[in-house]
């Protein structure tokens, strides 16, 4: 019989590639500051808290707090890496990402990593992020 952890490490396939195309949208929107795109990552009800430590509840939130901090925002891409994923239920997943800036070209440059947890749950409108926060990355021997 497998332990907890065992059972809670093994994501299917299909269900990782699903949870990397909600990271993979989250990350295009971001660079793109498209806060609708971004937004529409996240399940209508999320709760999401940035690594400033602002709590947004709900898409509209997230929306209206994206669209006023866009444009205030360095022109720096940013990479968004899955480093672990495991399934607290079939259809709920946490997610480790290091945020990683890089250059146009995809090469990383100096900068602060951000290293968010994402809950991805399947909803009726798809894969969404139900819940999650934000922090920076102090030790880089922990990505």
């Amino acid at each position: 019989m497998a332990t907890t952890s065992e059972f809670h490490d093994v994501v299917p396939a299909d269900v990782a590639i699903a949870v990397r195309d909600v990271v993979r949208s989250l990350q295009d929107a971001f660079n793109a500051k498209d806060a609708t795109a971004l937004a529409d990552c996240y399940a209508r009800n999320a709760t999401w808290t940035n690594a400033m430590g602002k709590r947004l509840t709900g898409r509209e939130e997230i929306t209206e707090l994206s669209r006023k901090v866009f444009p205030v925002l360095p022109d720096q891409p940013v990479r968004y890496d899955v480093v672990r994923m495991f399934a607290i239920r079939p259809e709920v997943i946490a997610v480790n990402v290091v945020q990683t800036p890089v250059s146009p070209a995809g090469d990383p440059v100096e900068g602060a990593k951000g290293a968010p947890l994402y809950v991805i749950s399947k909803e009726e409108d798809g894969w969404k992020i139900i819940a999650g926060m934000n922090g920076f990355l102090t030790d880089p021997a922990t990505d």
